[in-house]
């Protein structure tokens, strides 16, 4: 970034910082952090537990950068990568200058959104808090009242204060302007992260493999969603072609537990496996901006989410 960094660290009134989303699955995290990046880098899915590992997204302002954190929600734990995600969450929250806490204004404040708060609320370091009342735009103006009434009343009952209570709606891009004016108000001075115009700092193969994923929890119904992880085992720019057509092949694994689950990826003479390379082809083609060629493999691995052998080797 071109910026003239004193020997303090930060150009003259420049404030820098870290902000995470939480709630409850589809709480609208993921697509409030695309929302505000400007570009997707985050996967969204109705699907509980997408979000699988921290993504950070860049928002860059002349006199400010905010990093955001998106992170798999806090859930109970069934198996060992549940365990992992948990952690990771919450190392998440006690390193981050402000959470974000997405509760969605067509739901009721549940036990589920009080236990999130509260957790919170029991870090030693203690983040500043944000209320985002998303989906706004699902809900009548009393239905909200009646949310944004709900969400201060958490004030006495969890002893915590709201910096800013902010009904938002990423889809319809409703005050998602003011949610990152106020994040960014509630920042330290410090210097730029990132370089100017970095919108993650995810690898290009990582955004890939959750591309593919997303297309394939999209498109699969069952409970095989929580089984599935995604690989790519190779990528690269296919040799000898001109410059004026490129193409990019990527080699991507679908790791599944079962020998059953195989075949639901699939489907009936491979239809399904077809369908998901070519939502994700479009998706991966869109984010790197050039023609692709992708071969998706299903792999067993046996029980992998509860191995800490096979966590390990996916990344987890």
């Amino acid at each position: 970034m071109e910026t003239d960094i004193p020997p303090g660290g930060a150009p003259e009134g420049f404030v820098s910082g870290f902000a995470c989303f939480v709630g409850r699955p589809n709480a609208g995290k993921s697509t409030l952090t695309n929302a505000l990046v400007g570009t997707k880098i985050a996967i969204a899915s109705s699907k509980p537990q997408t979000t699988r590992h921290a993504v950070r997204g860049i928002v860059h302002q002349p006199d400010a950068q905010l990093v955001l954190i998106d992170t798999p929600g806090l859930h109970k734990p069934r198996t060992l990568l549940g365990e992992r995600l948990n952690d990771l969450v919450r190392t998440t929250w006690a390193e981050v200058d402000v959470v974000g806490i997405c509760l969605p204004a067509n739901q009721r404040i549940g036990p589920g959104d009080t236990y999130l708060v509260s957790e919170i609320a029991q870090l030693r370091k203690r983040p500043l808090l944000v209320a985002l009342a998303t989906k706004s735009d699902l809900v009548s103006p009393e239905r909200m009242r009646q949310h944004l009434l709900s969400i201060a009343a958490l004030e006495e009952k969890l002893g915590i204060a709201w910096a800013h209570i902010i009904p938002v709606s990423a889809t319809t891009d409703d005050q998602v302007d003011l949610v990152k004016e106020k994040l960014i108000s509630l920042l330290p001075p410090g210097p730029p992260y990132y370089p100017d115009g970095e919108v993650t700092d995810e690898p290009n193969e990582t955004l890939v493999a959750e591309l593919v994923r997303e297309a394939a929890l999209e498109l699969v119904r069952d409970e095989l969603p929580h089984s599935l992880a995604v690989t790519v085992e190779e990528m690269g720019l296919r040799e000898g072609r001109p410059d004026t057509k490129p193409l990019l092949d990527i080699y991507v694994n679908l790791v599944v537990e079962r020998d059953s689950q195989k075949g639901i990826m699939i489907g009936h003479k491979g239809a399904r496996l077809k369908e998901i390379g070519a939502a994700a082809r479009r998706q991966i083609e869109a984010l790197l901006g050039t023609p692709v060629y992708l071969d998706l493999r299903i792999k067993v691995l046996k029980e992998w989410q509860r191995d800490t052998k096979h966590l390990n080797r996916l990344g987890f």
